[in-house]
């Protein structure tokens, strides 16, 4: 497992990381004791960089990460996230007091006294433009209770704004072969003032591993059945927003890419990581099987160009109208 720098921070993040929303809940039935062996795993492999948020199972994430930290001598950085508690999620509620009091509950959750790197949960986008918000993260830095801050958002468009604020170290965006633009439009002002990319929403639900038919029915708590119209949060968290029928047609193309033993979602790994301004990729995995095989990508060699616009034509064919301009 090789490292990439996450921004100005000097932390050496794995550059395939653990997404832990997914042992929290809303992704059907998870088990506590297999979801600590899937953490097991993925630090055996050589993942050091755990993404959780507070909303994730109401605390069940955050508190099984701090049971993994407990039984590991390994650093393992953690990152959560804070603001998706208020109700209702305005902006006039990313106040100090409120996020000193999510940061509270997170720090008692994960059982620890810093946290490593929080992240406003993409928050409405009002949220970017006033300092006031960042001067808070500001505090909470002075008190000792985060070391870095950075945004986890839902647009490219958001990221640029966020990254106005100086203090932000690392924006958390979907990137992945269904959503490409943060590469076009994004990344090169990131780099430019030094902030950390992480790549959420890898495998754009599950859709990129290959192994979802027509004929694949989710559980009435998993999003993928109860958010497919974007009914309880951005409809981008779920499949990327691509309409399902457009991404089967599109995975049914980007098959060939993986030859055996090398699976598609390891390919859709692999693509994420062709790009120098992404820190790490953050897929989520439930079982100790899904970790390792997840953890394998990054030893996959670099992707050819003719590959690289394989990817490209099948964005452009079915998807591009459907993302592009939303998100």
């Amino acid at each position: 497992m090789q490292t990439r720098i996450l921004g100005r921070t000097g932390l050496s993040i794995s550059e395939v990381a653990f997404g832990a929303w997914a042992i929290g809940g809303t992704w059907g039935d998870v088990r506590d004791d297999e979801s600590l062996r899937a953490l097991h795993a993925a630090v055996d492999a050589g993942m050091n960089f755990i993404d959780t948020a507070d909303v994730y199972g109401d605390g069940r994430s955050e508190r099984l990460v701090a049971r993994l930290r407990k039984e590991r001598r390994e650093t393992v950085y953690v990152t959560t996230k804070a603001g998706r508690r208020l109700n209702p999620h305005t902006a006039d509620g990313y106040t100090l007091v409120n996020l000193r009091a999510f940061v509270e509950r997170s720090l008692r959750n994960l059982e620890v006294e810093t946290i490593d790197l929080l992240q406003l949960h993409c928050p409405p986008p009002e949220v970017y433009g006033r300092p006031e918000v960042f001067g808070a993260l500001d505090a909470l830095v002075r008190e000792g209770k985060i070391r870095f801050y950075g945004v986890s958002v839902e647009t490219v468009e958001e990221a640029r704004r966020a990254i106005r604020n100086e203090n932000v170290q690392s924006v958390q965006i979907i990137f992945n072969m269904f959503r490409p633009r943060p590469a076009e439009v994004f990344f090169a002002e990131a780099a430019a003032a030094r902030v950390g990319v992480i790549a959420r929403v890898p495998l754009a639900s599950g859709l990129l591993t290959g192994k979802l038919t027509p004929e694949t029915r989710f559980a009435e708590d998993d999003h993928r059945h109860f958010n497919r119209n974007g009914e309880a949060f951005d409809v981008g968290e779920t499949f990327s927003g691509v309409p399902l029928e457009h991404g089967m047609r599109a995975v049914d193309e980007l098959r060939g890419l993986a030859r055996n033993p090398t699976t598609l979602a390891q390919v859709a790994l692999r693509w994420i990581l062709m790009f120098p301004e992404v820190t790490c990729a953050i897929p989520g995995a439930k079982t100790p099987a899904q970790a390792r095989d997840n953890a394998a990508a990054a030893g996959l060699p670099p992707l050819a160009p003719a590959e690289m616009d394989a990817v490209r034509r099948v964005y452009d064919r079915y998807l591009r109208a459907h993302v592009h301009p939303r998100w």
